[in-house]
């Protein structure tokens, strides 16, 4: 299969490009779109062949659910049933925005593979002009998961894109480099309080000032290997590069020491961090942003650790960060791409 790649501008009259996405998908394809977020791979929510696809396309374990994206936010009513009030009051906070809300699925519309096993259903209306126009033309709701081989760092440009999925995938809808850096906030509506199952970018903060308390669900991996995760992200390793990668304390001193130590066991290791820091013993240094900049961090983070994947590191060391605002997502995503594993010297 080609992998065609089609540019789109805010600027110019895209309806050509739109239109070619819009025929791939109501013909049951799969095509990958910016978000604010990440680039989501898209296939029709309601068709079940459509929905295959996509797990096809990633190697996604089929019980791994999706979300549906959707272009206005009437149509929540379309796909899901009792949506609360205090839903409402997150849906005209934060929508369009990172934020997706786990509902009870209305029955017979969306596919069951998108959420086997549950009778609930996670809906979010991205915040992206691209996203939101074919969503739009399409007129239709997208189970779109991120646009990546699954287990690897999610893509946030279409380069990375392409080197996941060509060849596996017909179109990528190339936007520019989305704004966010992580996938959104997942709340589980249909309990009480509301539940976080995967931070993102929404904080807790912000939501609790809209409808109170919130429950934080901070497990890794999240589930038992018998259990079905309700939300992505909540089972597997995810965010993952080539070489191992441990999560190490922001210190610059211990980082330098760290790195050292690994030298001396003959290792070679690529180290992410802030800007500020000079680990010139580093055998690769990649910059994430200013120091205690939470948002730096999470837009740039997935495209330095897919960095780490061009250099011949045996071993990446990932400078921890606080769990302010955004910052409890990029942590949530640097445990899972370390699978859990510190560096303690």
């Amino acid at each position: 299969m080609e992998t065609e790649i089609v540019s789109v501008d805010n600027d110019m009259d895209n309806s050509i490009s739109y239109q070619r996405a819009v025929d791939i998908l109501k013909d049951g394809g799969v095509v990958a779109f910016p978000t604010e977020t990440v680039y989501g791979l898209g296939a029709l929510a309601t068709e079940t062949s459509a929905v295959q696809r996509i797990f096809e396309a990633k190697g996604r374990p089929s019980d791994n659910p999706l979300i549906v994206h959707i272009g206005n936010k009437e149509d929540v009513d379309n796909y899901a049933v009792n949506v609360p009030e205090n839903a409402e009051k997150l849906m005209e906070a934060f929508w369009p925005g990172p934020l997706t809300l786990v509902f009870h699925k209305r029955p017979g519309v969306i596919a069951e593979n998108v959420t086997p096993g549950f009778d609930t259903v996670g809906i979010r209306m991205p915040d992206h002009p691209v996203a939101l126009k074919l969503l739009r033309t399409l007129d239709g709701p997208l189970a779109a998961p991120s646009a990546n081989r699954s287990g690897k760092p999610s893509p946030t440009e279409a380069a990375h894109v392409l080197t996941d999925l060509k060849g596996r995938i017909p179109l990528i809808v190339d936007g520019g480099k989305t704004g966010v850096g992580v996938e959104s906030t997942v709340l589980d509506m249909t309990v009480h309080p509301p539940a976080i199952l995967r931070p993102g970018g929404v904080t807790q903060e912000l939501i609790e000032e809209v409808i109170g308390l919130v429950r934080a669900e901070n497990k890794l991996p999240g589930v038992t290997d018998e259990e079905t995760p309700k939300a992505p992200g909540m089972k597997y390793m995810h965010y993952a590069p080539e070489s191992p990668l441990f999560v190490i304390q922001s210190d610059e001193s211990k980082i330098r020491e760290a790195v050292r130590q690994l030298h001396s066991e003959g290792k070679r290791v690529a180290v992410i961090g802030p800007d500020e820091y000079d680990i010139a013993e580093a055998d690769w240094y990649f910059p994430v942003g200013p120091l205690h900049d939470n948002e730096a961090m999470a837009v740039n983070l997935y495209g330095a650790i897919r960095q780490c994947d061009f250099t011949e590191a045996d071993l990446i060391l990932a400078a921890a960060t606080d769990s302010e605002g955004v910052g409890a997502a990029v942590m949530n995503r640097l445990l899972k791409a370390a699978d859990g594993k510190r560096f303690d010297g």
